[in-house]
């Protein structure tokens, strides 16, 4: 972290992600933005392409992706919206993206994910959220560092969760070989990768001019709960309406982290509301957990990560 002065805004948890980008000019710059076809990674497109930035949203599915791109550029003017196939649980789609990528990047927005999945696994035999929301992005942001370096001041969005206070990095057994899988035990724990992620990021590339912080974008509906029943759904509702968000509002985080000049420099920290994040109380879902910022459990993921990719 650069400074242990705690970053405040004038945003709050009712702001837009056009509140954030309003005034900012992002005329010649690139953002990438996993996830970009629904929920806030739309919102979060929007509005960085309303500041004039190029974005390319980096889907799964490309039809949907050029829906919303149409959609982005009917509302902003900004014909420079642009759709690419990605697919994080799969790593020839990534390094197909990554060599299909030419010239700098700006922000890279790991926004895309899957949340409370039941027991799946990837063909190399990992956990399928922690393959998704963690791994992927760790690959797509490594095979993306030159041009990321080439921006000189490239910032990475990496979106967690308050989930992760559910759980740490689990080292002796990330991959769920021998403990029981419990589905949001496993989402916390790949949302506590991405805070890490960031951690790391930031001490590694910093003489790239690259820095990464990691963002609670709040609690909002979108596809991401597609596993989570209604009856779930109603419990988590019921335990504070209040703090449920219009994908505009879930955006804003993500937004400011990304692109505001706010907080130009900072990297390796954790927001929500669009505020730096104090540490999580005992018992209370708002906060960060101090392992989810622990340098040298961040350099352990990292060679982790390194390993499993390398195969």
């Amino acid at each position: 972290m650069t400074t242990s002065t705690p970053i405040t805004t004038p945003f709050t948890h009712d702001s837009t992600a056009m509140d954030v980008i309003q005034g900012v000019d992002l005329g010649g710059r690139r953002a990438i933005v996993t996830g970009g076809s629904s929920g806030i990674g739309v919102e979060t497109a929007r509005a960085l392409a309303s500041a004039g930035a190029e974005v390319t949203l980096a889907v799964r599915n490309t039809d949907a992706g050029q829906r919303a791109a149409d959609d982005i550029t009917a509302s902003t003017g900004n014909d420079r919206v642009l759709v690419a196939p990605l697919d994080l649980a799969d790593q020839g789609s990534i390094a197909d993206f990554v060599a299909n990528w030419d010239g700098p990047l700006h922000m890279l927005v790991n926004n895309a994910g899957i949340m409370a999945a039941p027991e799946m696994r990837t063909p190399q035999g990992w956990e399928m959220q922690f393959a998704t929301n963690h791994l992927g992005h760790f690959a797509l942001a490594t095979g993306l560092r030159p041009s990321l370096a080439a921006a000189e001041g490239a910032r990475i969005a990496s979106v967690s969760s308050a989930a992760h206070l559910r759980s740490p990095v689990v080292f002796e057994d990330i991959q769920y070989e021998r403990r029981p899988y419990e589905p949001w035990q496993a989402y916390g724990q790949s949302k506590t990768a991405n805070v890490l992620f960031a951690v790391e990021v930031t001490r590694l590339w910093a003489d790239d001019g690259i820095v990464a912080n990691s963002l609670m974008p709040g609690a909002i509906q979108t596809n991401l709960q597609r596993y989570v029943t209604e009856e779930e759904l109603n419990r988590l509702r019921s335990g504070n309406a209040a703090a449920w968000k219009t994908v505009e509002q879930g955006a804003a985080t993500s937004v400011l982290v990304a692109a505001s000049p706010l907080i130009d420099g900072a990297g390796g920290r954790y927001f929500e509301d669009c505020q730096e994040a104090g540490p999580a109380a005992p018992g209370e879902r708002r906060g960060v957990a101090p392992y989810a910022l622990d340098p040298e459990a961040a350099e352990r993921l990292w060679q982790v990560s390194t390993a499993l990719l390398k195969g």
